[in-house]
């Protein structure tokens, strides 16, 4: 062989792959390299219902047939180049673009925040009745069951599960959790008692009559037991972020979960759950705050301000303002008046929350 045909072979070949190398550029397994989502004013946080100029940064100049957009798998109203953050569940949010192009498609994604259309509105409450309360009684859980109010206590070595009267404070039922077990929230639905933990990863559940123990439930992406509620289909758990789970009270499988949002920011540390008409009433962790959340969207519509219920507590020596806050929330569905206590509190209040 010649040494100028080794030369043309080797220059072909050369040719052949700087043709594949540059194809690969256009590879749709690579389509951030051909398109980016450009978002009016380089903004990555928006409001619910929000309308914003959204477009395509065509990098190769491609001919686009078409451009759709997706959070959560829901397709996004566009209209006039303008998308609209129309969407019912806030927070932490991807945004798709699917885009057509020469028989193909391709999906690019931004990450951006979705918060709440407007400000929480922000209530204080009328102390109606003052009742008798354990002061040994570390509340992580408080509901109602018709008349009867049950209670979850917490600190490992005085963790337990209660039945109370609440008028007289008397215990009526109580079992003790094992002394390595630190007891969370609880909640009632289908003659069952689901009670959680903290940082042990299981839940219990128990005969709502004789308190028996008929299983337990691992968690699954939330790492810790906080809050429980129900909705009377669903149980919602908190785990100390952002996120509210909705668990199958059938397989205890968390099935999908609301972020807790204001119109300005992502709000974590949702500790003990209260479900009340289509609204979650949430204990702030170490705060004398309880916030209203909209159990569909996660918005933060409202703050109950409870500073100064503490003061009317008689604190024992070992009391510790850190330690002993506000946390326990039940609705009594015939009176129609929430009820609420601390940890290690001696009182249980009766109150009527007011918008301020």
């Amino acid at each position: 062989m010649t040494k100028k045909r080794i030369q043309m072979i080797k220059f072909f070949a050369l040719s052949s792959f700087l043709v594949f190398f540059m194809a690969c550029g256009d590879d749709p397994a690579n389509p951030s390299e051909l398109f980016t989502i450009s978002l009016e004013g380089d903004k990555n946080q928006f409001q619910q219902n929000e309308t914003v100029g959204a477009k395509i940064i065509n990098k190769k100049s491609k001919a686009i047939d078409k451009v759709t957009y997706q959070i959560d798998d829901t397709e996004l109203l566009v209209s006039n180049g303008k998308i609209s953050f129309n969407i019912n569940s806030l927070g932490n949010k991807t945004l798709k673009a699917i885009i057509s192009y020469s028989d193909t498609s391709v999906e690019i994604s931004k990450k951006i925040k979705v918060l709440s259309a407007k400000a929480p509105d922000i209530y204080t409450y009328e102390i109606l009745n003052e009742y008798p309360h354990d002061n040994r009684a570390y509340t992580q859980g408080l509901e109602f069951y018709q008349d009867t109010l049950y209670e979850s206590t917490g600190k490992k070595g005085r963790s337990s599960l209660r039945q109370v009267d609440y008028k007289s404070g008397k215990v009526l039922k109580q079992i003790e959790l094992d002394n390595t077990i630190f007891g969370e929230g609880l909640t009632i639905l289908n003659d069952k008692i689901y009670q959680l933990t903290w940082q042990s990863g299981v839940g219990y559940i128990y005969d709502l009559k004789d308190f028996k123990k008929l299983d337990t439930f691992q968690y699954g992406e939330s790492k810790q037991g906080w809050g429980l509620a129900n909705d009377g289909k669903k149980l919602f758990k908190s785990d100390g972020s952002e996120k509210i789970w909705f668990l199958s009270p059938e397989t205890l499988i968390e099935e999908g979960h609301i972020q807790t949002v204001t119109n300005s920011s992502i709000f974590n540390q949702t500790n003990e759950l209260e479900y009340v008409n289509g609204k979650l009433y949430a204990n702030v962790w170490q705060k004398s705050g309880v916030m209203i959340i909209d159990a569909n969207t996660g918005a933060i519509e409202g703050v109950i301000n409870f500073k100064g219920l503490s003061d009317k507590i008689n604190k024992g020596e070992n009391w510790n303002d850190t330690d002993n806050v506000l946390n326990g929330i039940a609705y009594h569905p015939t009176r129609k008046t929430f009820f609420v206590t601390g940890k290690d509190w001696d009182k249980l209040f009766e109150v009527r929350i007011q918008k301020k």
